[in-house]
């Protein structure tokens, strides 16, 4: 049977001083995330909003626990990786 994990990511980029700043972040975080983690992701809300956003990340396994620690390990690489801060998040596994 397949198990549905999403994880939803408010985040807020400090740095960020336009629109175009925000979008830079957030492209580069989702080619970067989709690659390395081969998941879906997406920007799901706050888009009109310039230094804050919200990313919506899926995955599909046969175990809940292969996907919750996918989950930490894509939260670690982001708040490595990029200039900014989860102010909020949101794991659900189905």
């Amino acid at each position: 049977m397949a198990i549905l994990g999403l994880l939803q990511l408010e985040i807020f980029i400090p740095e960020s001083r336009s629109l175009k700043d925000k979008r830079s972040v957030i492209k580069s975080l989702k080619e970067t995330v989709r690659k390395k983690f081969n998941v879906s992701i997406a920007e799901t809300g706050d888009h009109d909003k310039w230094g804050k956003s919200q990313i919506s990340i899926s995955k599909v396994s046969n175990e809940s626990s292969v996907i919750r620690k996918e989950f930490q390990n894509i939260q670690k690489d982001i708040e490595r990786r990029y200039p900014l801060e989860i102010v909020n998040k949101v794991e659900e596994v189905w």
